[in-house]
């Protein structure tokens, strides 16, 4: 008598499917010459704004609402798809963080990177749509200016600084990777377990790296369903920026350019912001941003903005970052 077939259906094989399900990527191609965009949703698994705002412009394609007539366009609605089914930011680790290519990948985020890596390779534009906890306005992360420094060599900083102020939010911030370095240089100073800079790459770094652009895009707070707006918005600002649609030019005009100076570090349990911060608001000189444990205060060096605010920080980790005015024109 034979042996039954294995129940593949299982429970257990259910189980083991929610970290081995596929990546599902739509790829809308047109029929004449023009740029190649990706567009990144659920990065992190708790954002949900990039699904449901990429999903509508699917759909719309699909339809014939809208019409791809240059270029390609590739929509990975749900980048992390382990993170997305238990609703969580991550599954084993943080996706948007040391993104490159693992010959041994060591977790769930390492190997659906390294599917990712690939397609960003295919392609020479990137809009990662985010969302973060709490209450602030929708602002863009760009890149660095053209360089042919070590930490990020870049040549085309005019291209990706027209695109980040293309989606129609009010705010473009740039400064991360050089203060992710002074990040690790202050925990070093505490006596912390180092952090490789690689740490602190993410989707767009590893775009500019493999020679195109990108910027993120954070839509406003996780559950506020005008984030799915403002997501959907930039996308469709993102297609007529590069002309895969017929569609005008989108403005570029009236953006705040933050370049971010400082990071503030919790050097302790017990440091902490002081006050009710959201990323982009202004500061005086002077004005009291945070506050040591032993009650000194950390005050903004001279007029800026404050990103990032932290109310649950840990020694090693960023209470806050402080920018300026950048001197950098969109």
């Amino acid at each position: 008598m034979a042996k039954p077939m294995p129940n593949h259906s299982a429970p257990a094989q259910a189980a083991a499917g929610l970290d081995e399900g596929p990546l599902e990527s739509i790829r809308f191609t047109g029929l004449n010459a023009g740029p190649k965009l990706i567009v990144l949703g659920a990065v992190h698994g708790n954002e949900t704004c990039g699904p449901n705002a990429i999903r509508r412009i699917i759909e719309e394609c699909r339809s014939g609402k809208l019409v791809i007539r240059r270029g390609e366009v590739t929509f990975l609605p749900i980048a992390n798809p382990k993170a997305y089914r238990l609703k969580t930011r991550e599954g084993d680790r943080n996706l948007n963080r040391d993104m490159r290519e693992k010959p041994l990948p060591a977790n769930y985020e390492d190997r659906i990177g390294n599917h990712i890596c690939a397609l960003l390779r295919q392609h020479e534009v990137l809009l990662d749509v985010h969302s973060f906890r709490g209450e602030g306005e929708p602002f863009v992360f760009f890149g660095p200016e053209d360089n042919r420094g070590e930490l990020e060599p870049f040549r085309q900083a005019q291209a990706e600084g027209a695109f980040a102020a293309c989606l129609g939010v009010p705010v473009v911030i740039h400064g991360w990777l050089d203060n992710y370095a002074r990040l690790i240089a202050a925990r070093e100073e505490l006596n912390l377990p180092r952090l490789s800079v690689t740490e602190g790459y993410g989707t767009t770094e590893y775009m500019r790296f493999a020679g195109g652009y990108g910027v993120t895009l954070e839509c406003g707070s996780h559950d506020d369903p005008a984030s799915i707006e403002i997501g959907y918005a930039a996308i469709l600002n993102a297609l007529a920026h590069l002309g895969l649609i017929d569609a005008p030019a989108p403005s570029t005009a009236g953006r705040t350019v933050i370049h971010i100076t400082q990071v503030i570090i919790c050097e302790a349990e017990g440091d902490k912001v002081e006050g009710d911060w959201k990323t982009g608001d202004a500061l005086a000189k002077g004005q009291v941003i945070a506050r040591r444990a032993n009650g000194a205060a950390v005050t903004a060096p001279e007029a800026g903005y404050i990103i990032f605010p932290s109310t649950t920080a840990k020694p090693g980790e960023g209470i806050c970052y402080f920018g300026v005015k950048s001197a950098r024109t969109l």
